[in-house]
């Protein structure tokens, strides 16, 4: 069967409600494979429309989201059109997120792997997609990365795209140099104490008590609310941008290592 093959086609930035590890950020690259008879441009599906189509999708559906196993006992969820969810994870910790229902992606599992967003992805991509492609797979792979890294997740309330949403994530690479050598150590030590963080904004900050952080803002999309255990978050007096993170870092590590 005529077989159509589209490397890195776009990319899922998202954060996740794991329940061993809470909530973490997750970066992955999309890899498609269409399979079908041809239509009558010899062609399973028109290449110029194949990125837009299936992009278009995943963009509304997973991207810049809170992915949620609906399945998971420790998950409640309430609300239609304004969705609030209550995760205790297997340590007893427990996170509430409030948000439009269109930050949330819900999948039905009790764990939210790879694989279940792949599953996901290729059961309800079909119906948007040509009568002659009769198979969809979708592969989602980490970016290869050597060295250290770190997973987070984030909230940009002044953006105007989906990077508003109050809980969506990445998995980035760390990069360190000192005095204009490579620090791995350094990248080592950032990349255990930043490990599944949640990188905070101090003027979002509503309440802190009991070791507790709660944030809130409201946006074009709506009214965003994520309360987390305090050893879960780092916060930051300025925008969890890239560009102001990697200035963080540098602040803080200088600090840290005045020489």
């Amino acid at each position: 069967m005529p077989c159509l093959f589209v490397d890195n086609l776009t990319a899922i930035d998202c954060s996740i409600l794991d329940p061993q590890r809470g909530l973490i950020g997750a970066s992955w690259a999309v890899d498609v494979k269409l399979s079908g008879e041809l239509d009558q441009q010899s062609m399973v599906f028109d290449f110029s429309r194949v990125k837009k189509t299936i992009k278009e999708f995943i963009d509304r559906e997973v991207d810049h989201k809170l992915v949620v196993p609906a399945s998971y006992p420790g998950l409640t969820i309430s609300g239609h059109q304004d969705l609030t969810l209550k995760f205790v994870d297997r340590h007893q910790q427990q996170i509430v997120h409030r948000s439009p229902a269109s930050a949330v992606c819900k999948i039905p599992k009790r764990q939210v792997k790879r694989q279940a967003v792949a599953d996901f992805l290729e059961q309800n991509l079909p119906q948007f997609l040509p009568e002659n492609v009769q198979k969809l797979e979708i592969r989602l792979r980490r970016e290869k990365q050597s060295g250290h890294y770190y997973c987070y997740s984030h909230g940009l309330k002044k953006h105007d795209g989906n990077c508003q949403r109050i809980a969506h994530g990445h998995r980035s690479r760390i990069k360190i140099w000192q005095n204009g050598q490579r620090a791995e150590q350094l990248e080592k030590q950032l990349a255990g104490r930043w490990r599944d963080i949640y990188l905070g904004t101090v003027e979002d900050v509503v309440l802190q008590e009991n070791g507790r952080i709660h944030f809130a803002y409201r946006t074009s999309e709506g009214e965003f609310f994520l309360d987390l255990p305090a050893s879960r978050v780092h916060l930051m007096r300025c925008d969890s941008t890239v560009e102001c993170i990697a200035e963080h870092i540098r602040n803080f590590m200088q600090a840290d290592n005045p020489e």
